[in-house]
């Protein structure tokens, strides 16, 4: 499926994801051992079903009572998770497995100068931006929130890494970047803050 429909939607409205694959050709033992960090991509589009595959493994459900691919303390969710691509910024919707368009910008190159000038995150088809909303786990646990909080984007971050290996897919973790200016580029709502930023392609 092409990722022409996305640049079709309009602002704000939500938009149905290929449904995900739960059966694959690559082993986990594979993806761990063949996984290396990617920073030069082919000018190659993913198609809407890697990216339907990539954001399940971040944050999807796995079960019909919201339990997610990705554990997280206290069952608290506390991450967003962004597709930001040529067709412009998305939100993930874990709930029905949908985007909802926040922005119809490429703003990639932005993106990238935020990211202190890494050039690879302008030249990526897609990056995949965590944050999070803090609050929403320490409102639990206090202080030692913030720790959890910070495991959770580590899993679900990995389970992206490991997805895209399986997808015949490069990736690379970004985690050098200008906190206010990443949340500024992307659009991120008071009280969500910039944890992470994942870069997938083709591997030029």
């Amino acid at each position: 499926m092409s990722l022409d429909l996305l640049s079709k939607v309009g602002i704000g409205d939500e938009t149905a994801l290929p449904p995900p694959a739960h059966r694959g050709e690559v082993s986990v033992e594979q993806a761990l051992a063949k996984r290396r960090s990617c920073r030069r991509y082919l000018a190659r589009a993913l198609s809407l079903d890697q990216i339907s595959q990539l954001l399940w493994a971040a944050q999807g459900l796995t079960t019909p009572d919201g339990r997610r691919a990705a554990p997280s303390a206290g069952g608290c969710y506390p991450l967003e998770l962004r597709l930001v691509c040529a067709e412009g910024v998305f939100r993930y919707l874990p709930e029905g497995h949908q985007l909802c368009k926040e922005s119809d910008r490429d703003v990639r190159a932005d993106l990238a100068a935020a990211a202190l000038g890494q050039e690879f995150v302008a030249r990526a088809p897609i990056s995949l931006v965590f944050s999070a909303v803090y609050e929403r786990t320490t409102s639990r646990y206090g202080e030692r929130g913030v720790r959890y909080v910070h495991m959770d984007v580590g899993i679900a971050a990995e389970n992206v890494h490991l997805q895209a290996e399986a997808l015949g897919l490069g990736s690379v973790a970004v985690g050098a970047f200008d906190d206010a200016a990443v949340a500024k580029v992307v659009g991120l709502p008071d009280p969500e803050k910039a944890l992470y930023i994942i870069p997938v392609g083709h591997r030029a």
